[in-house]
């Protein structure tokens, strides 16, 4: 597998333009998208287990913390290490590794507030040594999801400097769906990971099923190493040669 396809998408727990929550309507527009892992942000998993039901209806597994809204992956693919992270003042995090065949992709799937202090809280935690400072992430990194700024606002610099932004197509604007004039949803790259083609969702049915438009991004792995997983204690272990590392 040279690429795959990866969507992002806030939800706003499937409230569209008109006011109201119909799952049927998104799980239309993330059908649609034909994307192998779907990164979902403002996902009701609690009344209703939007994500669970998501998974069900497109044959996909589903990763998701039940809480009232949250973030979830769904994917084709494997995917390990799943955990949430709170990155206050509401903003959340998701994190987990993409296997490709035999390759690596650290993912990070985060929901930001519009307040502009408390962006600035949350993506300065999101940097921090718990998230994408940490020593672990040696593999090539992505990190997408809803970002909440209207303009370049606090926060973003130091975005920019630690990671850099994955190309967008040129009208990439994605909020509100009904007239999309701000780019709030997007992705960052970190190593050896390649976007080949992104595009925004514009039909009809993505500007009536929540008030983001989803962005879908091909991506392509270019890290010429190969890892294998290790294995837990008390079980058989893979074993490398020396000249090729394995990522934890």
């Amino acid at each position: 597998m040279n690429t795959i396809r990866v969507m992002t998408y806030q939800v706003d727990g499937c409230c569209g333009r008109d006011g109201r929550i119909d799952a049927q309507r998104v799980l239309e527009v993330i059908a649609n998208g034909a994307a192998d892992l779907v990164a979902l942000q403002g996902v009701d998993g609690e009344r209703t287990d939007q994500g669970r039901w998501f998974g069900e209806q497109l044959g996909m597994s589903c990763h998701m913390r039940p809480s009232r809204c949250g973030n979830a992956f769904l994917s084709y693919l494997p995917l390990r290490g799943v955990r949430d992270f709170d990155l206050g003042g509401g903003g959340v995090c998701q994190r987990a590794d993409l296997e490709i065949d035999g390759k690596r992709v650290h993912l990070f799937n985060v929901a930001l507030k519009q307040n502009p202090l408390l962006r600035r809280l949350q993506i300065s935690r999101l940097l921090g040594p718990d998230l994408l400072g940490s020593r672990d992430l040696v593999c090539p990194t992505m990190v997408l999801g809803d970002y909440a700024d209207f303009w370049w606002g606090p926060g973003n610099l130091n975005l920019a400097m630690a990671l850099r932004q994955a190309p967008r197509p040129l009208w990439h604007a994605t909020y509100p769906a009904f007239f999309p004039l701000f780019g709030q949803d997007r992705a960052y790259l970190r190593g050896e990971v390649k976007i080949v083609e992104s595009s925004v969702m514009r039909q009809r049915p993505a500007r009536q099923a929540s008030s983001h438009l989803p962005m879908i991004l091909t991506i392509q792995v270019n890290d010429p190493r190969k890892y294998l997983r290790q294995q837990e204690p008390g079980r058989r272990r893979l074993t490398l040669p020396a000249s090729e590392p394995i990522c934890s």
